[in-house]
C-alpha cells in the first residue's frame, strides 16, 4: 500500500476568536498547493483515495488537486498516529491513499511507521512525503518512495 501524506500549505496565524479550523491558506501557501498538486497530479495513479481533515486550510490545500476527495473528522488537528492510520486503512488497503493533514501528526506518523520513537519528524508545511508498506524476506517493511516540499518544484 502506497501512503502519501501532504501536510497543508502555509495559513495564516489565527485572528482573536478565530476557531483553528478556520484558517485560510495565505497568497504564498496557496502558490504552494498548486505548485505541489501539479506535481502530486503527474505522479498519483489513478483510484488513489484522497481524504481531507475539516480544516479550512486542508481542504483549500486539496481542493488545488482538483479531483475528489473526502473530509474525515478523524484527521482533523490533534490526531493521533492511531487515526491517521486507522483512517487511512494502513497497511491493508489495496488502493494507495493520500492523506492531507496536520504537523505535528503527520510527522508522528513518519517517527512511528520507521520506528524512531515518538518524537515527530518534522515535516515542512505543503510538502509531500510518500511512503509503501511491503513485505520483503516475511518481514512488514516502510519505504520512503518520495519527499517532496513546495519550494523545490
Amino acid at each position: 500500500m502506497d501512503l502519501i501524506l501532504w501536510r497543508h500549505a502555509e495559513a495564516f496565524d489565527p485572528d482573536e476568536g478565530e476557531h483553528d479550523l478556520q484558517r485560510k491558506l495565505t497568497p504564498r501557501g496557496e502558490k504552494h498547493a498548486a505548485r505541489m498538486a501539479q506535481w502530486l497530479e503527474q505522479q498519483l495513479p489513478e483510484g488513489t483515495r484522497i481524504l481531507c481533515s475539516p480544516a479550512v486550510r486542508t481542504e483549500q490545500t486539496v481542493k488545488a488537486l482538483g479531483r475528489k476527495y473526502k473530509v474525515r473528522d478523524a484527521l482533523a488537528p490533534g490526531a493521533s498516529v492511531q487515526d491517521v492510520l486507522e483512517t487511512a486503512g494502513w497497511p491493508q488497503a489495496k488502493y494507495p491513499v493520500l492523506v492531507v493533514g496536520h504537523q505535528p501528526t503527520l510527522g508522528a506518523v513518519v517517527s512511528t511507521l520507521f520506528g524512531m520513537g515518538t518524537e515527530p519528524v518534522a515535516i515542512r508545511k505543503g510538502a509531500v512525503w510518500w511512503l509503501r508498506s511491503r513485505l520483503r524476506e516475511g518481514q512488514d517493511q516502510t519505504v520512503i518512495l518520495s519527499v517532496m516540499t513546495p519550494e523545490k518544484l
